[in-house]
């Protein structure tokens, strides 16, 4: 069954599969309190609220007991931090520049899951991509993908540190593989490049000081402290992904909805803040940035345009602190008052 399930897997455009239990040690389920315990989720409340469920696959489906771990490779063509020089440009995270991956995934995910349901009549199938409360890095490190680096990532010694995943819960048998070791060695350059000092530890993530965190989940006024450190940066961080040595066997990605839209490559400041709420809906359309919507990416705008030294850009901000949102009000005034400094 494994090598029918991999070799359609591949058919469908997937580029990585294992197979695992529907099963995780207690060690998965203990690092997942501590983390919620020390408080690293910052406002991510549904971790909490469904961290029985992300701890215990069975905890999700009890009838589950296989799961098929798959792997889309998104590996960008071109080096993701070079936007970061272009101080009157934005930087996006590599898998925002186009369309939305979670439509793609799970459509394949769907198509590998109704041919397997109708291959062996009976079985029964759940498809999930990480909106669910998955483990799904360590189900991946379970089914040999890769293993979870010193990033809290996957990292995979084919895909470096680009792989989506996905997972189909089946309740037929299908064995395991061999679970992938860790090869991080003594190497830290993830932690190390960490612009906000995000990693307490080796393998630990305080999300609270983590870029993707703050300009993606964090509602409201981002810490002071933090805002010079995050440069350009206006949606993700890709700065410990990047800078795996494992990213040396990665290959570009060949799927045409993951190419960079030109309008995402490094667009300007000053254009992205001057969007309202439609050209904001209008620009990001099927893309995973409309998710957090006109006013905290305005937000996150303004604090890039106070980091870019540019007094050229100071009236840009002016303009925002007009705004109609109070959050894009004080990052604007901010911004202002910044490069007031640096005219």
């Amino acid at each position: 069954m494994r090598t029918q399930i991999r070799r359609k897997a591949l058919e469908t455009g997937f580029d990585a599969v294992g197979f695992a239990r529907a099963h995780l040690g207690p060690e998965v389920r203990e690092r997942l309190m501590r983390f919620l315990a020390a408080g690293r989720h910052g406002s991510m409340g549904w971790m909490e609220d469904r961290a029985e469920q992300r701890a215990h696959p069975r905890a999700l489906w009890p009838e589950a007991l296989s799961v098929v771990v798959l792997g889309q490779n998104y590996g960008p063509e071109e080096d993701p931090l070079a936007s970061l020089d272009h101080r009157d440009r934005a930087t996006v995270s590599v898998y925002a520049r186009n369309r939305d991956y979670h439509d793609l995934v799970k459509k394949r995910l769907k198509v590998l899951g109704r041919w397997m349901a109708e291959r062996w009549p009976g079985a029964g199938i759940k498809v999930f991509v990480d909106t669910a409360p998955v483990a799904e890095k360590p189900l991946a490190q379970a089914a040999g993908l890769g293993w979870q680096g010193k990033h809290t990532n996957l990292v995979s010694r084919s895909h470096g540190s680009w792989l989506f995943l996905g997972e189909v819960f089946t309740t037929l048998d299908l064995g395991t593989e061999d679970a992938e070791t860790d090869h991080c060695g003594s190497c830290r350059a993830c932690l190390d490049v960490c612009p906000t000092a995000a990693f307490p530890a080796p393998y630990e993530l305080d999300a609270r000081r983590c870029i993707s965190y703050l300009t993606i989940e964090h509602r409201g006024p981002i810490d002071p402290a933090l805002r010079p450190l995050m440069g350009n940066r206006i949606y993700g961080c890709d700065d410990c992904l990047a800078v795996c040595p494992w990213n040396k066997f990665a290959q570009a990605h060949r799927e045409p909805a993951f190419a960079p839209r030109a309008a995402l490559r490094a667009p300007l400041l000053a254009d992205l803040a001057a969007l309202d709420d439609a050209a904001f809906r209008a620009l990001f359309s099927g893309s995973p940035i409309k998710r957090i919507g006109r006013d905290r990416f305005v937000r996150n705008v303004m604090i890039a345009i106070g980091n870019s030294g540019d007094p050229a850009l100071r009236p840009v901000a002016q303009a925002r602190a007009e705004d109609a949102d109070p959050v894009v009000v004080e990052a604007a005034r901010w911004a202002a008052e910044r490069l007031e400094t640096t005219a």
